[in-house]
């Protein structure tokens, strides 16, 4: 019984913090586009990401405590 006392208070803090991020979140518009993440990923629009042109020994970078050139 001496549970109760301890878990119904801290149920009712944990509840009431949920609660407060729900409807924070509900009023920064978080909830709006449901389905547009979900259509995002079938598109590929990674071709921007590839890099064009030669990638040589001009573009190397010096790592620093590589002693071998």
């Amino acid at each position: 019984m001496d549970a109760v006392y301890l878990l119904l208070p801290l149920a009712v803090i944990l509840g009431s913090i949920e609660l407060g991020f729900l409807i924070w979140s509900i009023r920064d518009d978080q909830f709006d586009d449901l389905e547009g993440p979900a259509h995002r990923i079938l598109f590929e629009d990674d071709q921007e990401l590839v890099p064009t042109g030669k990638q040589g020994d001009e573009e190397r970078t010096e790592i620093p405590g590589d002693k071998d050139h």
